[in-house]
């Protein structure tokens, strides 16, 4: 319990770090969002009545601790364009980047595990190079060129499966789950060649430390040596790649969400910067270092439970 206490205390300098550069950056971006809403053809007294309702006249230290006080009790303030409270855009948005990164993460694992246990049990063999080299070209494909391709084959030429669109699973489970079952492979698969290759490379490390060798002379087979006892040894690597990578979907997956019109959360960032709603994007911004935060915490306990010396503090050697 107190691992998890020292963890979430650490969380409270990092995002008021986090709160502060996204306030000052954002207020450095070119642009005056008064004068964006009204135009170039409103009138000074208009311009500046928008200025003072929005607190842009107020000095940029006023303007932050004013915003991060309403932060506080929940309040991300009011969308400038859409005139919507910021919470509730996201909530909009944040269901269908959510689903597509489990789904994202669901397609990675369950190719790069499979490969990356046979690689490294068949080292050398054909099966090694065959995983090695589909993991290299996964690598450097393009998820935006894989995409518009699966959509030309399995939507345009064949019509199996939806193109573009978005529909909730609360709404029509069917029609939510064949929608996106195109962008979770066109971006899983490129991820799962990461996760495969860091996994066949943990556990080449761990296969030949002497408790594996003790395993095997022991007699047991090599399926239950691998997967009871060399795994668990390699998941620290995989879990911290899994970890960066859940992160970085949350927050990255804003091509992908516009190849295939999916209203997300990284469009709705996007969008905002472009309309100069610098309300929206702080709200979004700091979700999503929250989000951020969530997923490391929850890879430190994962660390706990794979090796408990991290829990107590131990070194890996000791």
């Amino acid at each position: 319990m107190m691992f998890v206490v020292r963890r979430l205390l650490l969380t409270i300098p990092i995002l008021l770090l986090v709160s502060i550069l996204t306030f000052s950056l954002i207020h450095m971006i070119p642009g005056d969002p008064a004068r964006v809403i009204l135009g170039q053809e409103a009138t000074p007294e208009a311009y500046q009545a928008l200025r003072t309702e929005l607190g842009l006249d107020k000095p940029i230290v006023v303007q932050y601790f004013s915003w991060l006080g309403k932060v506080v009790t929940g309040d991300l303030g009011m969308s400038i364009t859409d005139r919507i409270p910021v919470s509730e855009l996201i909530k909009q948005r944040l269901p269908a980047t959510v689903e597509l990164t489990i789904g994202t993460f669901l397609v990675a694992i369950l190719i790069a595990f499979p490969a990356g246990i046979l690689a490294a049990t068949r080292r050398g063999t054909w099966i090694d190079y065959t995983s090695t080299f589909t993991a290299l070209g996964g690598m450097s494909i393009p998820s935006f060129w894989l995409a518009m391709m699966m959509i030309i084959y399995f939507a345009v030429e064949n019509q199996w499966l939806p193109s573009s669109g978005y529909v909730s699973f609360f709404e029509n489970p069917t029609q939510n789950l064949l929608a996106m079952i195109l962008p979770c492979v066109a971006t899983g698969l490129r991820e799962s060649a990461v996760l495969m290759r860091m996994l066949r490379s943990s556990l080449l490390d761990v296969v030949n430390m002497d408790f594996i060798r003790t395993a095997k002379a022991k007699g047991l087979n090599e399926a239950r040596t691998i997967l009871g006892h060399a795994l668990r040894n390699a998941m620290v690597p995989v879990v911290t790649t899994s970890g960066l990578m859940i992160a970085g979907l949350l927050g990255g997956l804003v091509i992908t969400e516009s190849i295939f019109s999916i209203p997300g959360f990284g469009r709705l960032i996007v969008e905002s910067v472009f309309k100069r709603d610098y309300v929206t994007v702080q709200g979004a911004i700091l979700v999503s270092a929250v989000l951020v935060v969530i997923v490391n915490l929850a890879v430190d306990i994962l660390y706990a439970v794979i090796d408990p010396r991290i829990k107590s503090g131990k070194g890996a050697g000791e």
